[in-house]
């Protein structure tokens, strides 16, 4: 028997959409929660970067370790709590002028 070609097509377009579906969930992942996912990425990096693993796995794990904060206060980390608050932008202090206008009956 061969295989049916509308079988096979119908399984290609399922497989395209869960790996679409499994790349957005994890950008959603990613933005909703950037503590979690960056030390599930470093468990996985320093797994995936140990000397008895292959080159390529080695090579994967270096690529998918996490940034790290460079420990200044512009890089927006608030990682350490130390930077404090941003100083409130400064208001408009302009006199805006009030205008009346008669209601038509």
């Amino acid at each position: 028997m061969s295989p049916n070609p509308v079988g096979m097509s119908l399984l290609a377009q399922y497989a395209v959409i869960g790996v679409v579906l499994l790349i957005s969930v994890l950008v959603v992942f990613r933005k909703l929660a950037p503590k979690v996912s960056n030390r599930w990425l470093a468990a996985a990096s320093i797994s995936l970067s140990r000397p008895e693993r292959a080159g390529w796995l080695r090579g994967l794990g270096r690529r998918i370790q996490p940034k790290q904060a460079t420990g200044d206060c512009s890089d927006g980390c608030s990682t350490c709590g130390a930077c404090g608050t941003k100083p409130p932008a400064a208001a408009k202090t302009e006199a805006m002028p009030l205008e009346f206008r008669s209601r038509a009956k």
